[in-house]
């Protein structure tokens, strides 16, 4: 068993970053693939680019990224990308789909940031009305969007909404 306070810093060579379908976030480190992944940055406010957390879908680091300006081209937009989605509020142009699957609440997601699938347990602690027609999302993983209001979606997208709320 791993001692849970031991850090795994990796170099470039050892990690390789990519967008799964639906816009999973996924990678290969150490040459074992991982089909979704989850970043935190260790130290959010002082390096935005340095200590770069990588997590399995159980919260389990897998390794800390010293500098993610030194990755790969496609390695580093795509951590980039995921760094935007969980530390900025990604704004909701289109909803896609929102499915209830088993016991999960799936949404196929346009954003200004691109693609995104967020999954859900129940819409009750999920979901958050400010007031002024704007919706906060947020999944399983603590990653957020926001719908600026609601009522300016294109009507798909309003029918999807209404459909679960």
């Amino acid at each position: 068993m791993k001692d849970p306070y031991e850090l795994t810093i990796l170099g470039t060579d050892d990690v390789i970053f990519s967008r799964g379908p639906g816009g999973v976030f996924q990678g290969v480190i150490n040459g074992k693939p991982f089909d979704e992944l989850v970043v935190h940055r260790a130290f959010p406010f002082l390096y935005t680019t340095k200590y770069i957390s990588v997590r399995d879908m159980k919260g389990e680091e897998l390794c800390i990224i010293r500098d993610i300006e030194e990755l790969d081209r496609e390695s580093l937009k795509e951590i980039g990308t995921e760094l935007q989605f969980r530390y900025f509020l990604p704004r909701v142009d289109r909803i896609d789909s929102i499915k209830q699957k088993a016991d999960l609440w799936i949404w196929e997601l346009q954003t200004n940031l691109g693609a995104t699938r967020m999954a859900m347990r129940n819409l009750h602690e999920h979901l958050q009305f400010p007031g002024g027609g704007r919706i906060i999302l947020t999944d399983l993983n603590g990653r957020r969007c926001e719908i600026a209001d609601w009522r300016e979606l294109d009507s798909h997208s309003r029918n999807e909404l209404t459909d679960v709320i």
